[in-house]
C-alpha cells in the first residue's frame, strides 16, 4: 500500500468514477484531499471521502484560477473531461469548444491554480488523464477528442521539460480503452474489454510515491481482453 500521509492532492472530477476510485486509493493511503468538482457528484465524495477542503467550481471559467490559488497542495490529479463521438464532417465549432473546453481549458485553469504555490515550495506533481487515441494520434469518430486529450498531454510534458529544474513535476497516465463506469455500460461496451478504474487508481498511487529521481512522465494501461 503506497503511503502518501504527508501528501496534499487536489483531485479534479470528484465523484466521476475515476476520481471516486483514485479517492479510495487516496484514502488508504493516508493522503489528505481537497475535492473539486461539481453538484450532486461532488456532494456525494464530500459525504464518502474525508477532505481538508470541498470546492464546487467550473474550472471552464477564469475565476476558479483565483479560488485556487488560495489552496495549498502537493499534487494536482486532474480527471475533468468528457467524450463525444461524431462525423468529422459534422463536427460544428460548439462541439470543438466543449471538446477542448472540457478536456484542455479546465486542466489549464487547474494548473494556473496551484501552480504557484507549487514553484514556491519547489515541489508538485501534476497528472492528467488523457486517452488511448491520444496516445496512438487516431481514432475514428473522435478526432476532436482524440485532438483535445493530445493537447492535455502534450501541455503535461511541457511543462515538465520545463520546470521539472524546479521540483514540479508532470505526467500523463494514457487508458488504452473505454474506463468501466455506468455511463459506458449504458452505451453498450463489454465490461470484458474494459479498464477497471480501480486499476488505475492503484497506479496513479504508485506514481505518487516513486523516488524524485525516478521521473515516470507517461504510462499507459490496457484492458486484459479476452482471446
Amino acid at each position: 500500500m503506497a503511503n502518501l500521509g504527508s501528501s496534499t492532492v487536489m483531485l479534479t472530477g470528484a465523484g466521476g468514477a475515476l476520481a471516486t476510485a483514485i479517492a479510495q486509493e487516496l484514502e488508504d493511503a493516508g493522503a489528505q484531499m481537497v475535492l473539486v468538482g461539481r453538484g450532486d457528484d461532488l456532494q456525494r465524495a464530500a459525504d464518502r471521502f474525508p477532505a481538508t477542503e470541498v470546492l464546487d467550481l467550473d474550472l471552464t471559467d477564469a475565476g476558479s484560477v483565483d479560488v485556487l490559488k488560495k489552496v495549498k497542495v502537493d499534487t494536482l490529479i486532474h480527471t475533468v473531461g468528457a467524450f463525444r463521438a461524431q462525423d468529422v464532417q459534422k463536427a460544428s465549432e460548439e462541439d470543438y469548444q466543449a471538446m477542448f473546453d472540457l478536456n484542455m481549458l479546465t486542466l489549464f485553469h487547474a494548473v494556473q491554480g496551484v501552480l504557484p504555490g507549487m514553484l514556491r515550495q519547489k515541489d508538485g506533481i501534476i497528472l492528467g488523464i488523457s486517452a488511448g487515441q491520444a496516445a496512438q494520434l487516431s481514432g475514428p469518430k473522435a478526432a476532436l477528442y482524440t485532438a483535445s486529450k493530445a493537447a492535455l498531454s502534450a501541455y503535461i510534458l511541457s511543462l515538465h521539460d520545463e520546470l521539472k529544474a524546479r521540483g514540479v513535476r508532470g505526467c500523463v497516465l494514457y487508458p488504452m480503452g473505454a474506463i468501466d463506469t455506468p455511463q459506458n455500460r449504458d452505451e453498450g461496451m463489454k465490461w470484458e474489454t474494459m479498464i477497471d478504474p480501480r486499476g488505475l487508481a492503484k497506479t496513479v498511487a504508485h506514481l505518487l510515491t516513486r523516488p524524485d529521481r525516478a521521473h515516470v512522465t507517461e504510462i499507459k494501461v490496457y484492458p486484459d481482453e479476452e482471446e
